[in-house]
């Protein structure tokens, strides 16, 4: 049975490569993702403040639009004072004439208040754009890199599938239909060795009798925690596989 192992062990070593290349591009998706999102985000503030500027501007024109008329209620009154004879009349325009003046001081003081404020928000509406174009100067490099990144895991994942594919004419049918059930389902290692009795997928206890069933190699055994696919990665039926070769360097670090 770990022939037929052989096939689909060198396969996981593939499909792993895949999971970690699609798990490094949805990173760098996201990383495209969070830098538009930054820039959509300047636009957005930039769109407003430039709304708010324009209201202050509107208002500030009110403002102006009220003073002139005030001020041409000041010159009728004045006009008109100096024509009456009778001083109940020109004390009644003079009272008319003091409330006009006060309200005038009074809406250019708003005026005034209003354009101070516009001229705070252009301020800062520059430092916006200011910081819009140096992100995207900033950020077009960074796309760049992370598009070329990106093109480069897709290349290297259509190598793999082909690889893959080819590898996949030659293995049991039935156990690579099983494994990818498997596989489908953890999106990890699913045939996975025995260590001191232990299953390296789940890291739970095993009994003597699972794992002399393991060493026979006589069937398919999985585990009954995780439903991982077991082999014995002591068995000479492995060399020649990326377990084999994996185990070979452990050995000899260990030395």
């Amino acid at each position: 049975m770990l022939q037929s192992l052989k096939v689909i062990l060198d396969i996981q070593e593939l499909d792993m490569k895949m999971i970690r290349l699609m798990r490094l591009k949805k990173e760098r998706l996201k990383e495209l993702e969070h830098i538009d999102s930054l820039r959509q985000e300047l636009h957005h503030q930039q769109k407003e403040k430039e709304a708010e500027i324009a209201e202050l501007s509107r208002n500030v024109a009110s403002q102006e639009e009220k003073i002139n008329e005030i001020k041409e209620r000041i010159k009728k009154l004045e006009a008109k004072q100096n024509t009456v004879k009778k001083v109940d009349e020109f004390n009644a325009l003079t009272q008319e004439m003091t409330t006009s003046e006060r309200e005038r001081i009074a809406t250019e003081q708003i005026a005034s208040d209003l354009i101070d404020k516009r001229n705070l928000e252009e301020e800062i509406l520059g430092k916006i754009k200011e910081s819009l174009i140096q992100s995207e100067e900033s950020s077009r490099n960074l796309e760049n890199e992370i598009r070329e990144s990106i093109r480069l895991i897709n290349q290297e994942g259509t190598d793999i599938k082909a690889s893959r594919d080819e590898m996949a004419k030659t293995a049991d049918p039935e156990i690579l239909r099983i494994y990818q059930r498997l596989l489908n389902n953890k999106k990890d290692r699913v045939v996975v060795p025995i260590e001191n009795r232990t299953c390296s997928g789940c890291h739970i206890a095993l009994t003597a009798q699972h794992e002399n069933v393991v060493r026979k190699g006589e069937r398919l055994t999985f585990c009954e925690h995780c439903s991982r696919i077991h082999f014995w990665q002591e068995s000479e039926d492995l060399e020649g596989t990326a377990v084999a070769t994996k185990r070979r360097r452990r050995r000899t670090a260990g030395v």
